[in-house]
């Protein structure tokens, strides 16, 4: 994988970061893309410093002028992107009732029209070079979670742009498959537990009771699965959903 260069969205902070850090200690040379400028120019000197090769860019993957011009740069700067992450998300949580309809298009634009102006611009290269690896990021809400009918449906909805994907791309050998953590310990769980105005610590501790390994994730449990599946081994794994949740799934 060392001639390998990868994008991950979302990557200032969070699942994103880790995902960029671990890849880039698999030796992939990586473009951190996220709308927190900072963030992902700091991440992008970390991989530098390590001894890697990356690079940092404020992107907003909504916009297809901006998405189309990042993986211009990323080419240009790296080499041709063939294993992208997509990874970029927001919340914007509430019941139904109480839901705006901007709310429902933020949280739907970011997610899948990120991911699909994303792919479409690297699936390009991919197809080019004959080696793909694709990676959306979904989550156990696609499964349903109260208050979150934007996200979950979101979520769900990259569930079946993964599978149609991998159809539409394996004879180019390219795959496609979606990891869906449960609760990972972030800014954007943290985030959650201040909105329902109680601490942190209890928001984990009351979540860990429920998950049969008797812990909460961490990004860098997210960041061990996406390294597999865009490894060469990973070569036969497509069109999957994988549920990194501690335990079982409906």
């Amino acid at each position: 994988m060392a001639d390998r260069v990868a994008i991950v969205t979302g990557a200032a902070r969070g699942i994103g970061a880790a995902v960029a850090q671990r890849l880039a200690a698999d030796g992939l040379a990586v473009a951190l893309l996220d709308l927190d400028e900072q963030g992902v120019l700091d991440g992008a000197d970390k991989i530098v410093a390590g001894g890697g090769r990356a690079i940092g860019l404020k992107v907003d993957v909504s916009d297809e002028e901006q998405v189309d011009a990042a993986v211009a740069k990323v080419t240009e700067k790296l080499g041709p992107p063939t294993v992208l992450i997509n990874n970029a998300g927001v919340l914007r949580d509430n019941l139904l009732f109480k839901m705006t309809t901007e709310d429902w298009d933020t949280v739907m634009n970011v997610h899948l029209r990120g991911a699909f102006l994303m792919s479409k611009a690297v699936q390009a290269h991919q197809t080019k070079e004959g080696f793909g690896r694709i990676v959306n990021l979904s989550s156990t809400s696609a499964l349903g979670n109260r208050g979150q009918a934007n996200y979950s449906a979101a979520k769900a909805g990259l569930q079946g742009f993964t599978k149609t994907l991998a159809i539409e791309l394996g004879k180019f050998g390219v795959t496609v498959n979606a990891i869906a953590p449960g609760f990972i310990a972030t800014e954007m769980t943290k985030a959650t537990a201040e909105r329902m105005k109680i601490s942190f610590e209890d928001l984990i501790n009351g979540a860990a009771q429920t998950i049969p390994v008797a812990r909460v994730g961490q990004p860098e449990d997210i960041a061990h699965t996406a390294s597999f599946l865009v490894s060469e081994g990973a070569g036969f794994v497509s069109g999957q959903v994988i549920y990194v949740a501690g335990g079982p799934k409906d």
